[in-house]
């Protein structure tokens, strides 16, 4: 049986001659992709790590691994906005199970921040709301007048507005989120003029730093030419942060405004982009009849839990939904927070998430037959 060809998920209405709507499908920026042959095929189980392009969407994505996978189980762990690129981890068949734990794990980025100008979405894709310029970033005030301040002076403020970002801290998550207020996303709520306050929820900042010193450029602002700078920064931080609000709370700080005009996210948990595939790099694969390269459920697990090994009489049992005897509890993987599950192994095969009740191992999530 050759490859077949199919379009992707994503519609636009039209207005055919009847008067009813129709819907044309989005072109997608890798074009029409191959489906994998169904001679032997089986449903693949395991963890694609993707570079997702700027201009699409996380679901875009998603509907384009449907089509390389040839399942409807997909899904994706942590959300990009079609500005932002980078690691974007997609589940695949019974991994779909443990994308809660994937989207949990912290992350890294590398983002530009335009100091000088605010917009209603903190991005580059809102619309200016105030021109404030970098006058106070750059000036310095003294008894005999202004002077421009020096680079390390400007590195020095930057730094010290910086600093309070760091560690545990309570963030004020973006209004344009897709946090719920009174039943309705917070980002539905904003782009029909509704003004939203979010509430301060915490988050860790394990990393903050800027990249050097702002670069100058002259951008067209409510008709005007206005100097703004351009700081590039690397974050690494924990799940629910959110990285268009710390642009805007250091350009609080500075008092000369930001927002994020460019995103790259480079790490996932323990998955990178030196592990990431394009979505075409990826169509080449299935176009060749070669599998997906992903990451397998037993590794998966391994990445992300404490791993108890069973006999197979335990194996059975918990399949069975029963509990099996309690036994050490062991340390979790490099770089994830000690947890109350762990992942039952029999044979180097992921059998199910297990929990600790009353003395005993409880299963919570089956994830083999």
């Amino acid at each position: 049986m050759t490859n077949k060809e199919f379009g992707q998920a994503g519609s636009a209405p039209q207005e055919p001659a009847g008067g009813a709507k129709q819907y044309r499908r989005r072109e997608m920026p890798w074009g029409r992709l191959p489906r994998p042959s169904r001679d032997g095929y089986e449903e693949p189980n395991g963890l694609v790590v993707v570079d997702k392009m700027q201009g699409v969407t996380s679901h875009d994505v998603v509907g384009a691994m449907r089509a390389l996978a040839g399942t409807r189980k997909v899904g994706h762990a942590g959300t990009l906005d079609p500005m932002a690129t980078g690691v974007l981890c997609v589940g695949v068949g019974r991994a779909t199970k443990l994308l809660q734990y994937v989207t949990g794990t912290s992350k890294e980025y590398v983002a530009t921040i335009r100091l000088g100008l605010e917009t209603t979405t903190e991005d580059a894709e809102g619309a200016i709301t105030r021109v404030l310029g970098c006058g106070s970033l750059t000036n310095v005030f003294e008894d005999d007048g202004k002077r421009l301040a020096t680079a390390d002076e400007i590195a020095a403020r930057i730094e010290a507005a910086i600093a309070p970002l760091r560690g545990d801290i309570l963030q004020v998550p973006s209004a344009v989120s897709a946090i719920k207020v009174g039943g309705k996303r917070s980002y539905d709520l904003v782009r029909n003029g509704a003004q939203v306050q979010l509430e301060a929820r915490p988050v860790r900042i394990g990393r903050f730093e800027a990249l050097g010193l702002p670069s100058s450029t002259r951008v067209e602002a409510h008709g005007e030419w206005v100097d703004v700078l351009d700081l590039d920064v690397i974050v690494e931080c924990s799940a629910g942060t959110y990285i268009r609000a710390l642009a805007r709370d250091l350009g609080d700080s500075l008092h000369t405004g930001a927002h994020l005009i460019a995103l790259r996210r480079t790490r996932v948990g323990s998955w990178t982009v030196n592990h990431a595939f394009s979505i075409p790099a990826l169509a080449e694969y299935v176009a060749t009849g070669e599998p997906l390269p992903m990451v397998s459920l037993a590794d998966l697990c391994r990445g992300l839990f404490p791993c108890i090994e069973v006999s197979g009489e335990e194996a059975a049992l918990l399949r069975n939904g029963q509990f099996i005897e309690k036994r050490p509890w062991p340390a979790a993987p490099a770089g994830c927070a000690p947890g109350e599950v762990a992942v039952a192994f029999s044979d180097c095969v992921p059998v199910a998430l297990i929990s600790r009740r009353s003395g005993k191992l409880k299963p919570d999530l089956l994830l083999s037959l």
